[in-house]
């Protein structure tokens, strides 16, 4: 049994090659992935967590079941609010064969899968990427459109200045033009591509603030009440997604088709689809929305790939 670290994993996933092990995976569509449980769990002091459990195999080859925790509260302590686990299994004796630090799995395939989207959907002329949130996931979302687009400016916003500056300073030691922005409404307005990575539950980023030809990317919701756009942002888009059955449970569809604003058959296409030629963005002045909440099936892939390598 193999044991994979964080240091590892990253390692073995550069962006572009894992972004192209998930083009290809999406393309052939070998993977069956089961939809994910979603287990809520009462804390003592009142709040509630989630327990996620995540399967996926392709027959014969290889078997992954990825758990993860996800403890809202922990924000407020400086804790990172979700931690995983993925276990890996032998497709054709199922053995135990491998275990991998989950949370660096997670932003890996997590920011390749919305690069690769981006990839389909953002204009091949974007200049500025916005992106919301200084968690877990923004320093690798940053690395990975930038590694499918070139960027002038990287802006970054969050709630507290000080996590931004950071961020921002951390990117351009690793050589991305990145700086601060103090105001989201500035940064939508001026953004060809905007990034959103938080666990909000009210809507941060308005339809009415993003330019025509922009490219949303929604990561951060993945439960009916969490939200990170407003429904103006949708409805005003060409609307793309990772997989149906999850996208359409997250906040940022939930709600507007809850008020009939929005109908899950208005969503164009999901990666599979992508991957397999369907037209993505068709002209340069569209909005695009690309809603993700994750996918076993990726997570078997980059899995697969740290062991292949």
């Amino acid at each position: 049994m193999q044991l994979f670290d964080h240091a590892e994993i990253e390692a073995r996933l550069d962006w572009p090659g894992l972004i192209e092990e998930l083009r290809a995976n999406f393309s052939a569509a070998r993977t069956v992935a089961p939809a994910r449980q979603v287990l809520e769990m009462d804390l003592p002091d009142g709040e509630k967590a989630s327990l996620l459990i995540m399967p996926a195999w392709e027959s014969g080859r290889a078997i992954g079941v990825k758990v993860v925790t996800f403890f809202p509260g922990n924000a407020t302590h400086g804790k990172a609010t979700i931690s995983a686990g993925m276990l890996m299994f032998d497709g054709a004796d199922g053995r135990f064969t491998a275990a991998l630090d989950g949370d660096a799995l997670t932003a890996r395939r997590t920011a390749a899968a919305s690069a690769l989207a981006a990839d389909y959907l953002a204009r091949e002329d974007v200049q500025t990427l916005l992106v919301v949130g200084t968690g877990q996931l923004a320093l690798s979302v940053a690395h990975a459109h930038a590694s499918v687009r070139t960027y002038t400016r990287v802006l970054i916003w969050g709630r507290s200045v000080e996590k931004a500056r950071s961020l921002a300073a951390t990117l351009v030691m690793r050589g991305l033009p990145a700086e601060t922005c103090e105001d989201i409404e500035s940064g939508c307005r001026l953004a060809d591509v905007v990034s959103s990575v938080t666990a909000s539950t009210t809507p941060m980023i308005r339809g009415a603030w993003l330019r025509d030809g922009s490219h949303l990317d929604l990561i951060g919701a993945f439960k009916p009440d969490m939200r990170e756009s407003d429904t103006a942002a949708i409805t005003g888009a060409r609307v793309f997604v990772d997989g149906r059955a999850g996208a359409v449970l997250a906040g940022d569809l939930a709600q507007p088709i809850a008020e009939g604003a929005f109908f899950a058959e208005d969503i164009v296409a999901d990666l599979t689809e992508l991957a397999r030629g369907h037209p993505g963005r068709l002209n340069e002045i569209g909005r695009t929305v690309f809603k993700s909440t994750g996918l076993s099936q990726e997570d078997l892939a980059a899995a697969m790939r740290v062991i292949r390598r």
